[in-house]
């Protein structure tokens, strides 16, 4: 039976590591990517509160995938550091592949491939495996995501 708290312990220790090396890559000028301000700028134009509110929404989505994870280990009736850094690998993929490329699609403050930046859209599209914020950041999201897996697959007791 899956514990709730165990999921909320594990999910916050594994966004906080994810968090910690994809902040430290975009601080040490490795990737331009900062999956909590495009998640913040869905909600608020205001980049310093996007920041903020992104965060906030970034600490929920990791609870979120921290459940689905839980919910495939007790699928798949076991977990492990290797299990939980295959299934990062495969979520940071999925991020890269098809989520980012279809941001600019949804997003309301982001330019697309085909339309320039304006007033209103003002941040830079993604591109392909978010190439477009440095050539490093397929590397860095992976290493992120993995880590956020390899705590939850180590961490939660299938």
């Amino acid at each position: 039976m899956m514990n709730i708290l165990d999921i909320l312990l594990w999910g916050l220790v594994a966004t906080v590591a994810m968090t910690v090396v994809l902040q430290a890559s975009h601080g040490l000028g490795l990737s331009r990517l900062s999956l909590p301000l495009l998640a913040g700028s869905f909600v608020t134009g205001d980049r310093h509160r996007a920041t903020i509110v992104g965060f906030v929404l970034y600490t929920l989505g990791g609870w979120g995938f921290a459940l689905l994870y839980v919910l495939i280990f007790a699928s798949l009736e076991r977990s492990g550091w290797w299990l939980g850094g295959l299934l990062g690998l495969l979520h940071g993929l999925f991020l890269l592949v098809v989520v980012l490329p279809l941001l600019p699609h949804v997003h309301p403050r982001m330019a697309s491939e085909y339309d320039p930046p304006s007033a209103r859209r003002r941040l830079e599209p993604p591109g392909f495996m978010g190439l477009n914020y440095g050539y490093r950041t397929p590397l860095t999201t992976l290493l992120a995501q993995g880590i956020y897996g390899v705590i939850l697959g180590a961490c939660y007791p299938a």
